[in-house]
Order: C-alpha cells, then sequence, then structure tokens
C-alpha cells in the first residue's frame, strides 16, 4: 500500500497519482509537480489516501511544493501569453498557406515549452512553421496535431441535451463507442441524432449500456426478463410478450382476449410447453377408460364424409388424360353420325377433291342482285315455254 494524492492539470483532464511525502495537502490546493514535459502545477482533486501497489505506476514521483502567490500569478501571466501566441500562429500559418486550424496554445508552467494544438485532413508539412514561431517565440515549439474529440474537449460547447460537453466537464478520457450500443438501446440508428457536435457517436451512449447487457454484470440477477414471444401468465391472464423494455425492467404483454398491458417482470411468469408440463403428470390407471371399437370405425366413417368429393374421386394423371381422349374421339363421332343429310356427314378428302372436279349435283350460289335474279329467272322460263311449244 502507498499514500498518494490525485493531481489534474486541466478542467476535464486524467487523473496522476503523486506522493504527498511530508507534506499535508488537502483537496482543492495548487502543488508543484515534476512530469515529463517538466514542471507544472496542478490542481489537488483527491486527498491523501492509500492505493494497491499495482495501481501505481513506478516509480512514484513525490510533489515539490504548495504552490505559493507567484505561482499563482505566473499561471495568470502564461494565459495571457497565450492568447499573444494564439494571434501570431494564425498570422504565420495564413502567411505560408497551410490546411490546419488552430485550436488551443499551451504554456508549460517553467516556459520552457509552447505547444501548439490543431486539427487537419491528412498530414502537414509545418518544418517552415516551426522554424518561423522559433524565431519569434526563442523557446521550444511543439505542434501537435489532435482529432476532432479533442477539438471539442477543449473547445467546450453545448449538446444536444442542453447540457455543457461531457467531454469538456468530467470525462477524463474518451471510451470506445460503437453502434452496437445505439442498437441494443432501441435507439433511432440515424446518424443525425446519435451524434455530438464533433460529428462522433456521443460518449453517453456508453453510459447506460451496461444496463441493456446480459452478461455485463458480474453478480447474476435475480429476476430475469422473459424472452420476446414466449407465453406468459401474468396477473391479468396468459399472453403473448411482444417488447420489452430494459431500463425499466418491464414487458408489454399482448393477452389472449386481444388486451395489451404492460407488467413488471417480477409479475410475469414464462408459460413451460405442454409437453413439459405433462411429464411430471400421471394418471391413475383406474380412471383410464379402453373406447369402444364401435367409436373408432363411426370416427372412421365420420372422416371419410367430411373428406370432399373432389379428393375421394381423385385419379391419377395419366388415366384422367386417357379419359379425356376417348371422351373428345366419342364426341366427334356421335356428331358425325348426327342428321341424315349428306353434307354433315364425314367424308373422305379424296371424295370431295373429286366432287369438285366432277361438278357434282350441288348448285353454285348465285351472287347476283335480287332483281336482275328475278328478270333472268323470268327470261329462261318463257325462252323454255316457246321452244317446247
Amino acid at each position: 500500500m502507498q499514500k498518494i494524492i490525485g493531481v489534474r492539470f486541466k478542467k476535464a483532464g486524467k487523473i496522476y497519482y503523486f506522493g504527498p511525502g511530508n507534506l499535508e495537502i488537502e483537496a482543492g490546493q495548487r502543488v508543484i509537480v515534476e512530469t515529463a514535459r517538466g514542471m507544472e502545477c496542478g490542481l489537488t482533486v483527491l486527498g491523501p489516501r492509500e492505493v494497491g501497489d499495482s495501481e501505481v505506476m513506478q516509480p512514484l514521483k513525490i510533489v515539490h511544493r504548495i504552490a505559493n502567490a507567484s505561482d499563482l500569478q505566473r499561471l495568470e501571466d502564461n494565459k495571457k501569453r497565450e492568447k499573444e501566441a494564439f494571434g501570431i500562429c494564425e498570422e504565420k500559418i495564413q502567411e505560408h498557406k497551410l490546411p490546419m486550424k488552430l485550436v488551443e496554445v499551451e504554456y508549460t508552467f517553467d516556459m520552457n515549452k509552447i505547444i501548439f494544438y490543431f486539427t487537419a485532413d491528412g498530414r502537414i508539412d509545418f518544418r517552415n512553421l516551426v522554424k518561423d514561431l522559433a524565431s519569434v517565440f526563442r523557446t521550444r515549439i511543439e505542434l501537435r496535431q489532435i482529432g476532432v474529440r479533442d477539438e471539442a474537449k477543449l473547445m467546450g460547447g453545448i449538446g444536444c441535451c442542453g447540457r455543457p460537453l461531457c467531454c469538456a466537464s468530467f470525462l477524463g478520457d474518451f471510451e470506445p463507442v460503437s453502434i452496437r450500443m445505439a442498437k441494443e438501446q432501441n435507439l433511432s440508428l440515424n446518424p443525425t441524432k446519435i451524434s455530438g457536435i464533433c460529428g462522433r457517436l456521443m460518449c453517453c451512449l456508453k453510459y447506460e449500456n451496461d444496463c441493456y447487457c446480459e452478461n455485463c454484470h458480474k453478480k447474476p440477477k435475480k429476476v430475469l426478463a422473459p424472452a420476446q414471444g414466449s407465453r406468459v401468465v401474468s396477473l391479468e391472464g396468459e399472453g403473448k410478450v411482444i417488447s420489452l423494455n430494459q431500463q425499466r425492467r418491464t414487458a408489454t404483454i399482448l393477452l389472449d382476449n386481444s388486451r395489451t398491458i404492460v407488467a413488471s417482470w417480477e409479475d410475469v411468469i414464462e408459460k413451460d410447453e405442454d409437453s413439459d408440463m405433462m411429464d411430471g403428470f400421471e394418471v391413475p390407471r383406474d380412471e383410464i377408460i379402453a373406447a369402444p371399437e364401435v367409436q373408432e370405425s363411426s370416427g372412421k366413417q365420420q372422416e371419410q364424409q367430411e373428406r370432399p368429393r373432389r379428393e375421394r374421386n381423385r385419379r391419377p394423371r395419366e388415366k384422367r388424360k386417357d379419359d379425356g381422349r376417348r371422351d373428345n374421339r366419342e364426341g366427334r363421332e356421335n356428331k358425325d353420325h348426327r342428321g341424315g343429310n349428306s353434307h354433315n356427314r364425314r367424308r373422305l378428302r379424296g371424295e370431295h377433291e373429286k366432287q369438285n372436279r366432277e361438278g357434282g349435283n350441288r348448285q353454285r350460289r348465285d351472287r347476283r342482285p335480287r332483281g336482275s335474279r328475278e328478270k333472268g329467272n323470268n327470261g329462261n322460263n318463257g325462252g323454255g315455254r316457246e321452244n317446247k311449244e
């Protein structure tokens, strides 16, 4: 076990552990500590406490001193210098025509280094820019490219909920967020509704994701949620689960009488299958009564009567085709033998051709107008009489 204090260098930054040494440090005090960037002034957010050796990164550095009035004045002077350095750096970026956006400038406490945070779509060649800035400030220059999430964290803002951004308020580090979390919570998958001002998925999707996960809790739940689509028994009667609300721990049930109710998980019980319920059920042998054979025969007759007539008269397909051909052939023969006229009877092709060549006894149809036809007939009759006389 080691005694430590928690120090934070930014408003919503990480908490680093340092050894208090022989100093009596309380939460809320400013302290001067040594870091990888040099001497820094941080705010104590965790009072002295003991933690395990596995939670502390070795070697544990010791706090140099508690910040005094001169240290606090230096912090105020550094903030003024940061504003001036921001304007100068923007002018140099425009001179070099670099496609980058300056976000923030930070002075170290001992003023040995100036860090410029910027964003860009790709890699930027800023070697000439660093030379110009070094000639102006006469100190070490570091340009650090950050992402859109870090940009939102440094600049701050108001989220869609109306509150300050979580990353700029209390989040020490970014946790991975995926679209699967929104899907498990039955949220809209529209990117405009589940994305923050940085354009990425909102960090708050991670907060309640554990409530929707079944295997994330170490301790097993006393009451398990009924499966969606299963049959359950509630106080109102039996029904089917149509939806679940993991956050409120309720289930929407469609009852057998077409009513819909919302009940908590504690008030419903899943109904087992009929086969499972009948496994342990035994009927006494005395109560078993054998049914007479007459009932079986009557039941078969009743089933046969209820069977559709078309199903009873069903025949094989080949037999139906043969019967259909036979019926068509018989119908044609009956049609040939119907009536006594010779032109209705069935004749061979050769007989028709022979009759056409010889002229036949059939008269040709007269296609002349009716009036001329009568005149011609009268003339023929008269001529015939004269010849006969």
